[in-house]
C-alpha cells in the first residue's frame, strides 16, 4: 500500500556532536514531501561513547533508520551487524537502516561528493591529481569513491601521519593512493583538485597551506559548510583558486542517497540545495 501523509510517520535521526546547526532534518523533510511520505526527523546530540546507547533508545523508540555525522562515523561503523561494500571500503559508517532488529550500515558520503562534483560542478574526476586534507571518518567516507570516480593519484596529508598511512594502507591501491607528513605540503607539487577533510574550522583554527599546491584550474572544496568552511576556502581563493565548492552540495547529494536506501525512492535534489544557497547568501548578507 503506498504511503501517503496520513501515514504513522517513520522515525529517522541525526546523531553528531555537535549536532544543532544540522541541515539534515530540513533536507530529508523536503524529500519527504517530494515523495508523499510521512516522517520525523530528529537532532540527537550524542559522542562517540555514548552512541550504542544512544541507538538502542531510538531503535526501542521505533527508529528506522539514522545519519551519522562527526564524530561518531567510526563508532558506528563498530556497532553495525552488517557493512555496504563501500562502507567496509571506508572504514566508517554515516547511513544506519533497521533491519531484523539489527543495525545495518552504509556510507553514502562519497557517492554524495562525486555526484556534486560531477553533475552539479562539472568537473570531471577521471586523471585528476587530488590532495585530501585529513583522515578521519569524514576522509574515509569520500577517498574511495574519488579513486572509483578515476583520479589519477591521492595524496592523504594528516597531522597524525599514522592515521594518514593507515587510511593510505587501507585503500589497497599503492599505485595511486599514498600518504605524505604534513611538513612535506611545500614540496608535494600542484593539485587539481584540493580537499579539506578535517574540522580545523569547526574551533576557529586556520590551515596554514602553502599557496603551491594549487593548480591553475584546481577546484577546492571543503567537506564542512557554512562559517567552519570560510578559513580554507578564503586560503585558497586568496592563492588565485577561481573554483570553489563547500560541503553543501555533498549533504545534500549524500542525504538523497541515504533517503533512497530507507525508502526505494530517490528524490531530487536541485530545490532544496537552491533554497540552501540562496538562505546561506543571505545570512551571509546580513553579517
Amino acid at each position: 500500500m503506498p504511503e501517503t501523509a496520513a501515514s504513522k510517520p517513520r522515525q529517522f535521526a541525526i546523531f553528531g556532536h555537535p549536532v544543532a546547526h544540522s541541515l539534515s532534518p530540513r533536507i530529508h523533510q523536503a524529500f519527504a514531501r517530494q515523495s508523499g511520505i510521512a516522517i520525523d526527523y530528529h537532532l540527537i546530540d550524542v559522542a562517540a561513547p555514548q552512541l550504542a546507547a544512544a541507538l538502542d533508545r531510538f531503535a526501542a523508540a521505533g527508529g528506522a533508520g539514522a545519519n551519522i555525522t562527526l564524530p561518531n562515523k567510526e563508532a558506528a561503523f563498530a556497532l553495525c551487524a552488517a557493512r555496504s561494500d563501500r562502507a567496509a571500503r571506508a572504514g566508517s559508517v554515516n547511513t544506519l537502516t533497521r533491519v531484523n532488529g539489527r543495525w545495518h550500515g552504509d556510507n553514502t558520503d562519497g557517492a554524495g561528493l562525486v555526484r556534486d562534483l560531477t553533475e552539479r560542478h562539472r568537473f570531471d574526476l577521471r586523471g585528476r591529481r587530488t590532495l585530501v586534507l585529513g583522515a578521519g571518518g569524514a576522509a574515509r567516507g569520500v577517498v574511495p569513491a574519488l579513486l572509483d570516480a578515476g583520479i589519477a593519484e591521492l595524496v592523504i596529508v594528516n597531522r597524525s601521519p599514522e592515521r594518514a598511512d593507515a587510511l593510505a594502507d587501507a585503500l589497497g591501491d599503492p599505485q595511486r593512493a599514498h600518504a605524505r607528513y604534513w611538513d612535506d605540503l611545500g614540496t608535494l607539487g600542484e593539485f587539481d583538485l584540493l580537499i579539506n577533510a578535517t574540522s580545523a574550522g569547526r574551533a576557529g583554527g586556520r590551515l596554514e597551506l602553502p599557496f603551491s599546491l594549487i593548480g591553475p584550474r584546481a577546484l577546492a572544496v571543503d567537506l564542512n559548510y557554512g562559517e567552519i568552511a570560510v578559513p580554507f576556502l578564503a586560503w585558497a581563493e586568496s592563492g588565485g583558486c577561481r573554483k570553489l565548492s563547500d560541503g553543501l552540495g555533498m549533504l545534500v547529494e549524500q542525504a538523497a542517497e541515504s533517503f533512497a536506501i530507507w525508502t526505494g525512492k530517490r528524490p531530487t535534489t536541485d530545490a532544496i540545495h537552491a533554497e540552501l544557497v540562496q538562505q546561506a547568501k543571505a545570512l551571509h548578507s546580513a553579517d
